[in-house]
């Protein structure tokens, strides 16, 4: 029996690894998208430098 790929599961299992790949490019897509809609970097958006 197959297990299933989206299930959201703990622990060092494929089903999480996943998850947190997704996670990470969701992320990633929201750093740049505040850099190129905030016209500065990700640290100076939110005055941290």
């Amino acid at each position: 029996m197959e297990e299933n790929r989206n299930a959201l599961r703990f622990g060092f299992t494929p089903q999480a690894e996943l998850w947190n790949g997704r996670f990470a490019m969701i992320g990633f897509l929201a750093v740049v998208l505040i850099e190129v809609f905030g016209g500065e970097g990700f640290l100076h958006f939110f005055g941290i430098l």
